[in-house]
């Protein structure tokens, strides 16, 4: 049975045959082949074989046809032998083949059968001519590790030129593959340069445009081009006769050698090799203009003479937006016509690349606003809590998703803590929890009860639409009293840590999620100890796909109580360590959802430094809320005090018993700073403005205005409050 060898390519004309590249070697142009005449096929019974070097000899019953050295076939029945090397040189000089049947036969043999029908097995023929590469004779002497095309020796380390499709093809896609890998902008123009040095060039100088566009934002201003990067092959390998100047710089580095920043006169040189796009080579008349406007006139950078250098504009999808500059050393093989082809397509993959990351680049601006935006960036530092807070997304490329936190602070030096959870991860997803953490706050400034805010909110989520559904838990922290009142609304409960290290999941109806609606909420009022802590969190935290919500709950209190084990049993954990510590209970493959953490350290305001009266609303209320304030100020040893106090006191006061119908309140608070706050039943909020000269009042709070620190007047549901602070001396 005969045997079928697998590759039917023919060698080149003047290359050996055992040189495995001779059969794919082209150049620009091929050179005219003589016309042949048909082949004569003998009549055969049986397929011959067709051998190469180091196959085993046809079968019998094949008829060999021998093979000339320009790929025509002898006539029916002739074979004849001669000298290889004779034949070679015949075939080379005339350039013309014979069918006399004196081809030359030196070794294997490329038999052609004869048959009547076609056969189906039968391997497809070779094409009838191939290009011959001028110079691709092996030159006499000329060992087989050196460079066939120029007779001479390759530097060493030096890498072989690419003279064959198939070689490009294959650079071409490592590197384009290379380029797609990057993200942002740095890594692209690196994969860029890290592709083609020392592959495809020996340096490579990437410029682009300063700024770059983004989308379809029309530039404004000239046209100037910065140099991004640049790279090249080490110092060690370059040769006397290179493209670098005499001072060497560092390596990869030709930017102290070449202008940074380069502005593109309209109409010039550079600029019409930009617009027109394709790949020049340096020689180019065009070129030979633009490349002098690029890298700088005067500096003691040389580009390689001939065709060692091409110039590559970098085009976007509506504009360019940079160029690239391939050099090849003197004594590398020269840049060919197919080379302007994959420097134009490793241009046009970067640019399209540099596209895309400025665009994701902007895309990540708009979410990183969005977050800072949607998310408090600092928290308030309210009287008798200390807060942190920590939040991380569900991935590094989602930026921002729907959970939230926030602390708002109340009259009465009482202090709101929310942590919410929008179910998913899109940026409508963010949009709405943005609009529900605005409405929380709208809510807290009345000052409603938390089952009454989680209830408006409830309204809202379901006027923003039937889907729009989310857990949120709203307490509300009073420093006087040492209590906390909280309602939920399907979140996950809180984690109380006392002072001694004790972790307990606190006891709170857990409710349905805001958005279901006709769901009446339920609020529990808590103890809140001095030195407890609190621990609020979204269930990103606890709750993954190896584990369970309440499996989490137990893990993170467990770890809470660990953690404070190691401060002593009278000291608590500092909040932000403590913060750190909760979230490295995460372990691989627990990031599965956002997670907003807000830890609140209660220190609460001691009895003793609380100042309570109630006052009638009469004419002689004023005068006794002055005695009173002096009292307390000379028992806490603010005496300096006493004049301001006193006459902003007396100015609220009389306000308030102007038009109050039940008893006013009084108190003074101290802290780090002197708080006084006046309550009444009346729910519209004073005015501040300029009285005339003719006027007999409304310069109370004007003098508010001028002698406090801070002052202010928040609506209660029961009626206002009105307050101010002093520093103390």
């Amino acid at each position: 049975m005969t045997e079928h060898p697998t590759s039917h390519e023919r060698p080149q004309p003047g290359a050996s045959p055992a040189d495995p590249r001779g059969a794919l070697l082209r150049t620009p142009e091929a050179l005219p082949m003589p016309a042949t005449e048909p082949l004569q096929m003998p009549p055969s019974p049986a397929l011959p074989a067709q051998a190469r070097t180091g196959d085993a000899p046809a079968e019998p019953g094949t008829t060999p046809c021998a093979k000339s050295s320009q790929g025509a076939s002898s006539g029916p029945g002739t074979s004849a032998t001669s000298d290889t090397s004779a034949n070679s040189d015949t075939s080379a000089n005339s350039g013309t083949s014979t069918n006399s049947g004196t081809s030359a036969s030196s070794g294997p043999e490329h038999s052609q059968p004869a048959a009547t029908e076609p056969d189906p097995h039968r391997p497809r023929p070779a094409p009838e001519s191939i290009p011959a590469q001028p110079g691709a004779e092996q030159a006499p002497g000329v060992p087989d590790g050196q460079e066939r095309r120029l007779g001479q020796g390759l530097p060493p380390g030096s890498p072989m030129p690419m003279r064959r499709d198939g070689d490009r093809l294959r650079f071409v896609g490592a590197a384009t593959r290379r380029i797609a890998r990057g993200l942002d902008l740095d890594e692209i123009v690196m994969g860029l340069c890290r592709a083609t040095v020392p592959t495809f060039s020996d340096a490579i100088l990437v410029y682009l445009r300063e700024p770059l566009p983004v989308g379809d934002e029309r530039p404004v201003g000239p046209l100037v081009l910065r140099l991004r990067r640049t790279d090249r092959i080490p110092a060690e390998r370059d040769t006397e006769n290179g493209f670098m100047p005499a001072v060497q710089p560092e390596p990869s580095d030709l930017s102290a050698v070449t202008a940074e920043l380069c502005e593109v006169r309209p109409g010039g040189a550079l600029a019409e090799v930009l617009r027109g796009v394709r790949p020049v080579f340096a020689d180019a008349p065009a070129a030979r203009a633009a490349l002098p406007e690029l890298i700088g006139e005067d500096g003691p950078f040389t580009v390689p003479t001939g065709q060692r250098a091409i110039l590559a504009p970098l085009r976007g999808r509506r504009r360019v937006i940079g160029a690239a500059l391939f050099l090849r050393r003197p004594e590398r093989m020269a840049f060919e016509q197919d080379d302007l082809l994959v420097a134009a397509q490793l241009a046009t993959h970067s640019a399209l690349g540099i596209d895309k990351a400025v665009l994701y680049g902007r895309e990540a601006y708009i979410a990183d606003e969005l977050q800072r935006t949607m998310l408090p960036e600092t928290l308030p530092r309210p009287t008798g809590v200390r807060l942190a807070h920590r939040y991380l997304p569900a991935a590094e490329t989602a930026r921002v998703g729907g959970d939230w936190y926030d602390a708002i602070p109340l009259p009465g030096s009482r202090v709101a803590l929310v942590v919410g959870d929008v179910m998913g991860h899109s940026m409508t997803s963010a949009a709405i929890m943005g609009q529900l953490r605005t409405t929380a706050q709208t809510l807290a400034g009345l000052d409603l009860p938390p089952q009454e805010v989680l209830h408006h909110l409830d309204e809202q989520a379901q006027r923003l639409g039937t889907d729009r559904m989310a857990t949120c838990l709203y307490a509300v922290y009073d420093p006087v009293s040492h209590r906390i009142t909280i309602a939920n609304a399907g979140h996950p409960p809180p984690v109380l840590l006392h002072l001694g290290g004790r972790a307990e999941v606190l006891r709170v109806p857990p409710g349905a999620p805001i958005g279901v609606g006709g769901v009446d909420f339920e609020a529990v009022e808590l103890d809140a100890p001095a030195g407890a802590t609190l621990l609020l969190y979204t269930d990103g935290l606890v709750e993954s796909r190896l584990r369970d919500v309440w499996t989490g709950i137990e893990q993170l209190r467990e770890k809470l109580a660990a953690t404070a084990q190691l401060t002593g049993p009278d000291h608590p954990p500092p909040l932000e360590a403590l913060c750190d510590e909760v979230l490295d209970m995460l372990g691989p493959g627990d990031r599965d959802d956002d997670i907003a953490l807000l830890a609140a350290r209660f220190d609460g305001i001691a009895p003793s430094d609380v100042a309570y009266w109630f006052l009638e609303p009469e004419e002689m209320a004023p005068g006794r809320a002055r005695r009173l304030a002096r009292h307390a100020l000379s028992r806490w040893g603010l005496e300096d005090l006493s004049d301001s106090v006193e006459l902003l006191i007396s100015e609220v006061v009389t306000n308030a018993v102007r038009y109050a119908s039940r008893p006013v309140t009084l108190r003074l608070l101290r802290t780090d700073v002197l708080r006084c706050e006046v309550t009444d039943d009346v729910p519209q909020l004073p005015r501040l403005r300029q009285a005339r000269a003719t006027d007999e009042g409304g310069r109370g709070l004007y003098l508010v205005n001028k002698l406090a620190r801070r002052w202010g007047a928040t609506r209660l549901s029961t009626g206002k409050v009105v307050w101010f602070e002093l520093n103390r001396a």
